[in-house]
């Protein structure tokens, strides 16, 4: 989300100077910013964010899963799978889902 970008800036210890956002949203930061639609085909540093980004978000998932192993986020690392889908019908949301993915807020 935007919001998060924001405070993903703000946390730096130093101050970009540019921001390449994939995307053709603007952030709400104080610096720079060039949008760039498709940008992880595109530009490098881009694409090798969101590798970066998926590599952090599935590892942080295989921690939930310790905590929360009804889910198989250690396999389905979150994703809308059968399995995942099953899990949220039988046991509700845990505190680690976000309300903004639908399955969520149906469940």
């Amino acid at each position: 989300s935007l919001a998060a970008m924001a405070r993903a800036v703000a946390g730096l210890s130093h101050a970009p100077a540019y921001l390449l956002v994939d995307g053709n949203d603007r952030p709400p930061v104080h610096c720079p910013c060039q949008l760039i639609v498709k940008g992880d085909a595109t530009a490098l540093s881009i694409a090798a964010a969101s590798i970066v980004a998926k590599v952090a978000r599935d590892a942080m998932m295989r921690r939930l899963a310790v905590h929360y192993p009804h889910y198989g986020f250690e396999t389905n690392v979150g994703y809308a799978v059968q399995h995942h889908l099953q899990a949220l019908a039988v046991h509700g949301a845990s505190p680690a889902h976000r309300v903004s993915f639908a399955p969520v807020r149906e469940a």
